[in-house]
């Protein structure tokens, strides 16, 4: 690749500086340059870990920079559209945190906004990026399990003594479905590349305004799919799809190596019974592939795995989720 891209961070979020901020300034491509923040305290735990990095006291004032290619936005999710907008009329390329909108509709607008701009703009939806995924997919298409018949998309954490937390604040976007619906029902779209044909279940408990369970079904052309997350219960994560000739499941498909090992298993059947065959991907991290697969679309305009496109059907999905809940 040739020069590195030149990133800026548009606000302190513990996530940036826990894992994106890190990726950055670890992917190769990438130069992680400036941060912008208000906060000298917040600052600091960026600085801690690269100390030669550039600090903006307002998002404007980052975006104005002239040095500052692309622009990652890890705010709270009701900021996302609007600060998406400003980075791109700024002409930087930008990375947002999923949910990239609260409303399938808002996306249109960034797709539009993207396309005036020239300039490269999409979701971080980092597990399109894992080799664990792509092998996932790869083995799904090869038809290793034959005819998909059914998903189970499992994805839960509690946070309920959190009650600050954004996720379980309304006026900032909260719920479980923006936060990990997201996960397990754009993977489904990603590995499969169907939509679905209807919700024909969503039970949706609230708190305060934001959904901490949800239990919803849903109809594909040629399979079903029940997908469970909450804020509510023990910390797990699976996906399981289920054909007439086999079964791959992914364990710690969603914080890989961190929830647990990331493996894809595969389990099918023949003339000697049933056989499981393993991969483990100790030593991938996603959120630095994603930033070295967005470096690389930026310097050469390599293919990306997930487009604004892509996040808008996935947000659809959301949208009729919450549509049937409301059904009662």
């Amino acid at each position: 690749m040739s020069d590195p891209v030149r990133w800026g961070v548009l606000g302190a979020a513990n996530f940036a500086r826990e894992q994106m901020a890190r990726a950055i300034h670890a992917a190769e491509g990438a130069d992680f340059t400036a941060l912008a923040t208000s906060s000298a305290d917040k600052a600091a735990g960026f600085t801690a870990f690269h100390p030669g990095l550039k600090l903006h006291d307002s998002y404007e004032a980052l975006l104005a920079d002239p040095a500052i290619e692309a622009v990652y936005i890890p705010l709270p999710n009701h900021l996302h559209v609007e600060w998406t907008k400003k980075a791109l009329a700024a002409g930087k390329h930008v990375l947002t945190e999923k949910p990239i909108a609260m409303a399938a509709e808002e996306i249109d607008g960034l797709i539009a906004a993207r396309d005036a701009s020239g300039r490269f703009a999409t979701e971080a939806y980092m597990i399109v990026h894992h080799p664990q995924w792509q092998r996932a997919r790869q083995l799904y298409r090869e038809g290793a399990i034959g005819r998909l018949i059914h998903v189970e998309g499992l994805f839960s954490y509690d946070n309920a003594d959190d009650p600050g937390n954004v996720r379980n604040r309304p006026e900032t976007g909260g719920g479980g479905i923006p936060d990990i619906g997201v996960y397990t029902y754009g993977a489904t779209r990603w590995l499969t590349g169907q939509e679905p044909v209807s919700i024909t279940h969503a039970d949706v408990d609230f708190e305060n305004g934001v959904d901490v369970l949800a239990r919803v079904s849903a109809r594909f052309d040629g399979f079903t799919a029940h997908w469970i997350n909450s804020m509510r219960m023990h910390p797990f994560q699976e996906m399981i799809f289920m054909g007439e000739k086999g079964v791959i499941k992914l364990t710690a498909p969603f914080n890989a190596n961190v929830h647990g090992p990331a493996i894809v298993e595969l389990q099918r059947s023949g003339s000697h019974g049933v056989t499981v065959t393993t991969e483990t991907f100790p030593a991938d991290n996603h959120y630095v592939h994603q930033v070295e697969a967005f470096s690389r679309t930026v310097r050469e305009g390599a293919d990306y795995p997930w487009t604004l496109e892509d996040a808008r059907g996935t947000q659809a999905l959301i949208d009729a989720v919450f549509a049937k809940a409301r059904e009662g």
